[in-house]
């Protein structure tokens, strides 16, 4: 058996046509959604991803800022900064890109982004509306990986569904979001004692460790789904992910690959969490 692929790039190119509609239907209104994407530091691959959301944004009618700072920028000066994009009403969404240099403390800064404005998913008021069900963002990663298993009409009520990872970026909010749809939810993590015998049981895998090959064919129940959303490097330097995909794709009903899987869902969904800040005005 050969899994069927869920291509991260075709479903992202239907999802940021609906967006660019979306955005026409506002500036016809003489709103245009607006992202601010702050950047301290000069870190290479941090520079990528935020040349990759501004791109974003300018190709499907968004308008964009990129509020670049040096790195010893104190935390004082990017809070007031921060501030200030909060009060900016052509601004309707704040990202800023991680990791922040070692002497500005990441949470204070995402907490101080108006919850409004929080397209990332990160502020605790976010992490809370998931938690109790009530509409705010969700985080991009994760968000995205819902969309894919939406656009293979799978039914997660009654399913099992094991995520890999226990981050606040992905795994956590994750789980959350997975239950909100009835899965039965089992979060993994380092200290799981057989992360096989889990594996084994699931419906859908969730792979958000970012370590390689963290999942292998005999971890997969034939037929499961399998996100994968890891992000790393092979020993010849390609991109890969955390689930060996030669041999999971043998035994998985469907899977995602990488690169063109995950990755471009989450700023696809950073085009939407910014779309509907604008559209909730």
């Amino acid at each position: 058996m050969t899994a069927h692929l869920i291509d991260g790039n075709a479903l992202s190119k239907q999802l940021r046509a609906s967006v660019a509609e979306r955005a026409a239907a506002l500036r016809a209104r003489g709103i245009t959604p607006g992202l601010a994407v702050v950047l301290v530091g000069e870190n290479p691959a941090s520079q990528v991803y935020v040349r990759n959301k501004v791109k974003a944004c300018e190709d499907n009618g968004l308008y964009s800022v990129l509020d670049k700072h040096p790195a010893n920028l104190s935390e004082a000066d990017l809070l007031a900064r921060v501030e200030a994009l909060n009060n900016d009403p052509a601004i309707h969404g704040i990202l800023v890109q991680l990791p922040l240099p070692a002497h500005i403390d990441s949470h204070k800064v995402i907490e101080a982004i108006a919850p409004a404005k929080d397209v990332d998913g990160f502020h605790v008021a976010s992490a809370g509306a998931l938690m109790v069900g009530q509409p705010g963002f969700w985080p991009c990663t994760p968000y995205g990986c819902m969309m894919m298993l939406e656009s293979i009409h799978y039914d997660l009520r009654g399913k099992h569904a094991v995520v890999i990872g226990r981050s606040n970026i992905v795994g956590k909010p994750m789980a959350l979001m997975l239950l909100q749809k009835n899965a039965t939810v089992t979060i993994c993590h380092s200290a799981t004692p057989d992360l096989k015998a889990m594996t084994l049981q699931a419906d859908v895998i969730v792979a958000a460790v970012g370590k390689r090959n963290v999942l292998t064919a005999d971890m997969v129940k034939p037929g499961a789904v399998v996100i994968d959303v890891g992000m790393n490097r092979n020993d010849d330097g390609k991109l890969c992910g955390d689930v060996d995909f030669a041999g999971v794709s043998q035994v998985a009903g469907y899977i995602t690959p990488v690169p063109g899987g995950v990755g471009p869902m989450t700023i696809t969904m950073l085009l939407v969490n910014t779309l509907e800040a604008a559209e909730r005005l």
